[in-house]
């Protein structure tokens, strides 16, 4: 194998069925300004609001602003304003972050201080949720797929305010029987791979149906499978372009750790065939 071949990734081979997991195509399911009913029954089964405040709901701009120069653009997967200003931000967390709790808290934070206009008061800021749906197990200290966080006193229970929540649902924490919540259904959706799954899910819950249908309109569509396979393509040529890097690093790291090795024993005395013998 030659240094060429040693870098070489195999791009995955594009699956019948498109993932919902991916940011893509969960906002062309979920973000449709057109068609909320899909999106409206995701959010019901995860934030307890009033059925109210669902009936006017707004799919927002999915970009936060800097306030600064420097700082980060943050972008949401699927971004929505309720009746009375709840802003929700649903994100799809595929692959490990060390950095991700961190990540979650800037974002809410920008919500909230992005809600601030010259002459605002701050009793004007409007309850900011997250809810963020990884592929991978994140919280350590809790079994349950769904964990909702808020500010509150933790020896009194006493509530700090209701301003931020965060919600976290892990797909590979799903119960295998069906525990009784739509959520449940939903997150059986997201972590389904193939026709028959997807296809059962349709069949056992009409709120998902929907969803199924449209997932398998575009898993269907030419233009939306280019779009899903270049964009793969690309984070994969990434992922390869920084471990040729890395591998290089960590060679010249050695090559320069051995060249060390021998100048130190030489300054102590040993000869270079001396030297040949002990590295071989």
């Amino acid at each position: 194998m030659n240094a060429q071949d040693k870098n070489f990734v195999q791009i995955p081979i594009m699956p019948e069925i498109l993932s919902p997991t991916d940011d893509y195509i969960f906002k062309l399911i979920f973000g449709d300004e057109n068609d909320v009913e899909q999106l409206t029954s995701l959010l019901r089964s995860v934030v307890k609001v009033s059925l109210d405040e669902y009936k006017e709901i707004a799919i927002a701009d999915p970009h936060l602003l800097r306030e600064h120069k420097g700082d980060k653009l943050g972008i949401l997967d699927v971004k929505v304003k309720t009746k009375s200003g709840k802003i929700i931000n649903v994100e799809i967390q595929v692959g490990l972050s060390p950095v991700l709790r961190e990540r979650i808290l800037y974002y809410a934070s920008k919500m909230i201080t992005g809600q601030m206009k010259s002459g605002n008061d701050h009793s004007d800021i409007k309850q900011v949720i997250s809810i963020v749906i990884t592929d991978h197990n994140f919280i350590d200290d809790s079994e349950n797929y769904h964990n909702c966080y808020t500010l509150y006193n933790p020896e009194t229970g006493s509530e700090f305010s209701d301003k931020l929540e965060i919600h976290t649902i892990e797909l590979p924490k799903i119960p295998t029987a069906d525990d009784g919540s739509q959520l449940w259904w939903w997150t059986k959706f997201l972590s389904a791979k193939s026709k028959e799954e997807f296809t059962m899910l349709a069949e056992q819950n009409p709120q998902v149906e929907k969803a199924v249908v449209r997932l398998m309109e575009l898993s269907a569509d030419e233009k939306t499978r280019l779009v899903y396979e270049s964009r793969h393509k690309m984070e994969w040529d990434n992922w390869a372009r920084e471990r040729a890097a890395m591998q290089e690093g960590m060679e010249r790291g050695m090559e320069k750790g051995i060249q060390e090795t021998i100048e130190r024993f030489r300054r102590g005395g040993m000869s270079d065939e001396e030297i040949n013998k002990f590295l071989h």
